[in-house]
């Protein structure tokens, strides 16, 4: 949620289909794809980590963009208390998306799935169009102090400066079938991509519109703060084979949760 305006076992028996990087292209659709995160940086210059000497307690120390990583008042992640979300006030999140063509990314923080005519969604009655979406396992997100295996924010865009994120959970169960085209065409390397066909983020979306939201960041650098955040509070399924690809390229790529400070979150349940 800068460069960056809106900037997460046992994978054997996949073979992804992936193409090697083309500079000239690359640089082309760089300049016509909205930034997001996990892609802030060339794909070969990895500045932070999510462990380590530049891990997310160093963030602000490793470039002046990256201050509001440990400055800022209004971070995301959050954990997320049902007890306390204030429960007036919000209305369904109205989606219109629609299947469209994909460009799976290994970004070298995440997989990425770019959405270049996907539909878009309303939060605030101003309509966002849906850029990208992106994987961290475990969950950033906590409800009530638990995370999931994994999460997926779809990030979305209005103009150029405003930013809306909508976190979808994941629990072990069975198969995802909305994301069996992605996780069996994993690029196995920083920089490789691969393209998918037909692929509709409305299967990823839970039944149930219970949602929570509050305003957040980016939760990678440079942790832009002023991002909308909508948390389903119903978790989807994925398989133990599928979270175990993603594992096997990225055993971690959470940020802890940051503290309130304050903040209200709000929560949306179906009369």
């Amino acid at each position: 949620m800068t460069r960056l305006l809106l900037s997460l076992l046992i994978a054997a028996s996949l073979t992804p289909a992936a193409r090697a990087e083309d500079p000239k292209k690359d640089a082309a659709a760089s300049a016509a794809r909205p930034p997001s995160p996990g892609a802030h940086h060339q794909p070969r210059d990895i500045l932070w980590a999510y462990e380590g000497e530049k891990g997310p307690a160093k963030w602000s120390e490793i470039e002046p963009g990256f201050r509001a990583c440990n400055n800022g008042k209004r971070q995301s992640p959050v954990n997320i208390e049902t007890r306390d979300a204030e429960k007036a006030g919000l209305k369904p999140i109205q989606f219109s998306y629609q299947p469209g063509n994909a460009e799976v990314v290994n970004t070298g923080h995440t997989i990425q799935v770019n959405l270049p005519d996907s539909g878009s969604a309303r939060f605030d009655n101003l309509e966002h169009k849906l850029v990208q979406l992106h994987f961290h396992t475990p969950s950033e997100e906590k409800i009530d102090g638990m995370a999931q295996h994994m999460v997926a924010h779809l990030v979305h865009r209005a103009g150029d400066t405003r930013f809306a994120v909508v976190a979808v959970l994941f629990k072990l169960g069975k198969e995802n079938k909305a994301l069996k085209a992605v996780f069996e065409n994993l690029p196995q390397r920083q920089g490789l991509r691969t393209d998918i066909k037909d692929f509709n983020p409305a299967d990823l979306l839970p039944a149930d519109p219970t949602y929570f939201a509050y305003t957040g960041s980016l939760t990678t650098p440079p942790c832009t703060e002023e991002v909308k955040w909508h948390v389903m509070k119903t978790p989807m399924e994925i398989s133990y084979r599928q979270l175990a690809a993603f594992k096997a390229l990225y055993k971690m790529n959470a940020r802890p949760v940051q503290p309130l400070n304050g903040r209200r979150v709000q929560m949306f349940a179906q009369p």
